[in-house]
């Protein structure tokens, strides 16, 4: 099930990055499109057709496509008070504490990620930025198989630090109930949320986008979902922000002939049971501990309760790749720049300074990539499949903007006015340059004393 690589092997398969339009759409899919549409489409244009709709129609289109993809109509698109207050008897007291403790956790980490403003006068003049946070944040939690209210704090309280004053919360409603999963309501109370919408997939981000008689529009929207989610946040990017396109969430794990075989099936094996498409993967030099390791997943798979998931994503996008030396395995971790790195080596400080790309990097036996899904206190938004080159997991600078100043006198246009003129008849705007040429050639009366 879980195969063992060679390097050259891993890199043209199982390490290669893919773009989106290399994406394989099941058939599956593509079927239950024709049969929602009546003509065979692909997810792109379904999700342009559907954010197009509530567009248009609004809470009238939210409904219909609630009950064509969820199979349950929501009792209400806000959720009212009383019903998120009750969602607390539903959920396990134990649920809740834990839940209060990550959203403490996670305050005190992103409260130490400084973002201010600055104002610096000199002799020509004052420079400076403003931060402003963004007025208006949406946050989608999915609500499927696996409802995942630790999205929901990961999300909206690096928003709530960085001073955003309206965060709602929007999540599918639960064929039982027509509402949201009362763990989502709960969590969406913790984060003091203005409004809790019961909306899922593309429809719910188009409500976000454009707004409907019921859901306000937002400035930018974030948190993890599907296909048609992450679909529709590319579609209406520009009409709002967003915090990226996050693919199937994986974990690269590097360790060394010192590490215990249990710890590592455990924690491949927690990455792997996100959903089918999930990427669970291992490097290490030491094939003893890579066949120790293929034996602990098949034994401790027994008594898990997400076989089906485990074996699909175990045999499709894991894998174990025997690399040469360790330094051979932070090379290739560079370059797949993962979502999460784990170190399970016998001293991992010594090689953090070898990592380039990652999310996130969970160092040691007793610091695994779990622990930062729920309580270690960054955000577990973190950028995927190989976005790790260039982004960063969600923090407080995303839901702030900066706003530059700028008030020169007359020395400091005297100091970079003639450059600025030269610039601009370089690049051919002589507009431009006769707008600095004519405050240059200005006269400008001394004071009177």
């Amino acid at each position: 099930m879980l195969k063992l690589y060679q390097v050259d092997e891993a890199r043209h398969s199982l390490l290669k990055r893919r773009a989106w339009d290399e994406m394989v759409v099941p058939e599956s899919l593509l079927v239950r499109l024709e049969h929602l549409f009546g003509e065979r489409i692909s997810p792109e244009e379904a999700t342009r057709r559907i954010v197009q709709d509530v567009r248009l129609r609004g809470d009238r289109a939210l409904r219909e496509w609630a009950q064509a993809l969820d199979g349950s109509q929501p009792q209400a698109i806000r959720v009212p008070p009383e019903v998120i207050r009750e969602a607390y008897h539903r959920v396990h007291p134990d649920v809740v504490a834990a839940l209060q403790l990550a959203a403490q956790r996670i305050e005190s980490f992103h409260r130490r990620q400084p973002a201010f403003s600055w104002i610096e006068n000199t002799k020509e003049g004052t420079l400076g930025q403003l931060i402003r946070p963004i007025e208006r944040v949406g946050i989608y939690a999915p609500g499927g198989s696996a409802p995942l209210p630790s999205s929901v704090l990961m999300s909206a309280i690096p928003a709530r630090v960085a001073g955003t004053p309206f965060v709602a919360v929007v999540s599918p409603p639960q064929r039982d109930t027509g509402l949201p999963h009362p763990s989502i309501l709960v969590a969406a109370d913790l984060v003091k949320a203005e409004a809790v919408y019961c909306a899922g997939g593309a429809q719910a981000i188009a409500a976000l986008a454009f707004g409907t008689e019921s859901v306000q529009r937002v400035d930018k929207i974030c948190g993890p979902g599907g296909l048609f989610t992450t679909l529709a946040k590319r579609q209406v990017y520009g009409m709002v922000g967003i915090d990226g396109l996050p693919g199937p969430t994986e974990t690269l794990v590097i360790a060394d002939a010192y590490a215990d075989p249990r710890y590592v099936a455990a924690d491949l094996l927690a990455q792997a049971e996100h959903d089918v498409l999930a990427s669970a993967i291992l490097l290490t030099p030491s094939r003893n501990l890579a066949e120790q390791v293929v034996a602990e997943i098949n034994r401790q798979m027994q008594s898990l309760t997400r076989r089906e998931i485990l074996h699909e994503s175990l045999t499709h996008n894991s894998g174990i790749v025997l690399t040469d030396t360790l330094e051979q395995a932070f090379d290739l971790a560079n370059d797949y720049a993962p979502e999460h790195l784990c170190l399970l080596l016998a001293d991992p400080w010594t090689w953090v300074s070898r990592v380039k790309n990652a999310g996130g990097v969970f160092l040691g036996e007793r610091s695994f990539e779990v622990l930062g899904d729920y309580v270690a206190g960054p955000s577990h938004t973190m950028p995927t499949g190989g976005t790790a080159r260039f982004a960063s997991p969600l923090n407080v600078w995303d839901f702030v903007k900066i706003i530059s100043l700028v008030d020169l006198n007359e020395s400091g246009l005297q100091a970079i006015g003639p450059a600025a003129e030269v610039i601009a008849q370089a690049e051919g705007l002589t507009a431009h340059a006769a707008a600095v040429r004519i405050r240059l050639e200005e006269k400008v009366a001394p004071s009177v004393g």
